[in-house]
């Protein structure tokens, strides 16, 4: 049996503001939205991606109508861009804000920062600036 990681789904408490805030910031489209129920727990979810609900790079974004959003924090997502700044600026202009400026990496060609969207889930943003050939040449991005 194979299994293949597919989506990623992050629960929200104001699903309409956080999936305007994923398509403005990361270029998402909105592809399906379902209402249905999680065993006795009703949902609202927006299914983002750039060409798949269940491809590489999708996001599931998840509302529990009768529940609090959990605290923020549990989950880092991450993106890739060819163009950092202009990213990070998005995040702000959108209503996120900088948890760590962008830093250039001392061990490995990426420049790297995490930013925070509006209900304070984490995000680590990267830009490639060269060849990397595996994780072991990635090293510490974090800086730290």
């Amino acid at each position: 049996m194979n299994a293949t990681f597919s989506f990623t789904k992050l629960v929200v408490d104001d699903l309409e503001k956080m999936s305007a805030y994923y398509q403005q910031v990361f270029g998402l489209k909105p592809l399906d939205r379902v209402q249905a129920d999680i065993g006795i727990d009703p949902i609202d979810e927006i299914m983002l991606g750039k060409d798949s609900a269940f491809g590489p790079g999708s996001i599931m974004l998840l509302k529990f109508v009768d529940k609090p959003a959990p605290v923020p924090g549990a989950v880092i997502l991450g993106f890739q861009t060819d163009d950092l700044d202009a990213l990070v600026d998005r995040v702000v202009e959108s209503g996120g804000s900088i948890h760590v400026e962008v830093k250039q990496s001392d061990v490995a060609p990426v420049r790297v920062a995490f930013v925070v969207d509006p209900e304070g889930n984490h995000a680590e943003c990267v830009q490639f600036l060269g060849e990397i050939k595996g994780a072991d040449e990635l090293g510490n991005l974090s800086g730290n």
